[in-house]
């Protein structure tokens, strides 16, 4: 089988030369079964954070952005930022340089240069095509799949039927594209996630063939997010618990792509008064940027929700002296819940797999 290259970030993927970190990862694409597989890289430890541009840095995604920054740090690993901006019609203008003014005011700077989802479009499409046969036409409307849903997933997304599954109907026109599942009984996706511990998903049941291109023309965020933690490398992926739902679906993709899987931590999230995870959408404020004191304020504010523990007697009342405290603090933390690398490494757990197509 050909291999795809681990540099992702030129406009087409290369075949039969070796991936970022010296690996070459084999693409499976009309493989009967693909066998399971660690999610434990041994390659150096590579975080990210992924913002999407629908408007400023709110006290929920600081949390979000401030979990990945720590556990890079904790593991004298790299912190990158990407821009998620593929669905351009959500994208506020001037919100991704908000977003980076805002992370530099914090003290938190990528160790890479700065990823725009919407300007690597051309690697979509060739991973799209690398697909081939998984991926079909869908004609199907919101209003049709709501009629027909097989029900809600977990993550309150309607199930599709498959309708379109083995071809369009006379006279309908694709409007999307969806990737085929595994049957029953051969798409289960089992992980362990370094805080929620082990999680299991039926693909088929819970998710159903799922939109990798909208009818908006824009890709999806489950292709998009894949292909670009492997163009950039990413070892370990931490962000908010209301993706976790997301994460088998992606381990499937990288599966198919032949990409390695990344480490996964999902933080809580925050939520308003009302019980709502805290957005944009639900009135979020932003994190506004000001002095240095109010910059450690809002740090400490998120890592408070996070359950550090700083010293009590330390003054911080500078950047330099939250860092210094709350990086070990983090390490000590995962450390006490079992999640470091080290207890991760260690422990017997549920691989991603396996699955079938």
């Amino acid at each position: 089988m050909p291999s795809i290259a681990g540099d992702w970030s030129s406009d087409t993927i290369v075949l039969d030369i070796h991936a970022t970190g010296g690996a070459a990862y084999t693409v499976r694409q009309a493989c009967a079964k693909v066998s399971p597989v660690s999610t434990t890289p041994s390659r150096p430890y590579i975080g990210r954070f992924a913002p999407s541009p629908s408007g400023p840095l709110h006290a929920g995604s600081l949390v979000a952005a401030l979990a990945s920054y720590l556990d890079a740090r904790a593991n004298a690993g790299a912190w990158l930022i990407r821009i998620e901006d593929i669905d351009e019609g959500r994208a506020v203008p001037g919100a991704a340089d908000t977003i980076l003014a805002q992370l530099d005011w914090l003290g938190m700077h990528s160790d890479g240069e700065i990823v725009w989802q919407s300007r690597r479009k051309g690697l979509y499409q060739a991973a799209r095509e690398r697909l081939a046969d998984h991926v079909y036409g869908c004609g199907c409307n919101r209003r049709e799949i709501a009629d027909s849903r097989l029900g809600v997933g977990p993550d309150g997304a309607a199930i599709y039927p498959g309708t379109c599954r083995h071809g369009l109907a006379p006279g309908r026109e694709a409007r999307s594209l969806r990737l085929r599942v595994p049957a029953q009984g051969e798409d289960v996706v089992r992980f362990t996630d370094r805080f929620a511990g082990p999680v299991e998903q039926r693909l088929a049941l819970e998710s159903g063939d799922f939109v990798l291109k909208r009818a908006d023309g824009y890709w999806a965020y489950q292709l998009a997010v894949v292909v670009d933690d492997a163009a950039q490398g990413v070892t370990d992926v931490v962000r908010g618990a209301d993706l976790l739902d997301s994460t088998p679906r992606q381990i499937y993709l990288q599966r198919l792509l032949g990409a390695p899987t990344p480490r996964y931590l999902h933080v809580p999230v925050v939520r308003n008064a009302n019980g709502e995870k805290l957005s944009k959408q639900t009135g979020a404020l932003a994190v506004e940027p000001g002095s240095e004191e109010a910059a450690v304020a809002a740090l400490r504010q998120s890592a408070g929700f996070l359950g550090l523990r700083l010293d009590p007697a330390a003054d911080i009342g500078s950047l330099a002296a939250f860092w210094q405290q709350a990086v070990p603090a983090w390490a000590k933390l995962l450390a006490e819940r079992g999640a470091s690398l080290a207890d991760f490494a260690s422990a017997a757990r549920p691989v991603a797999g396996p699955v079938a197509d």
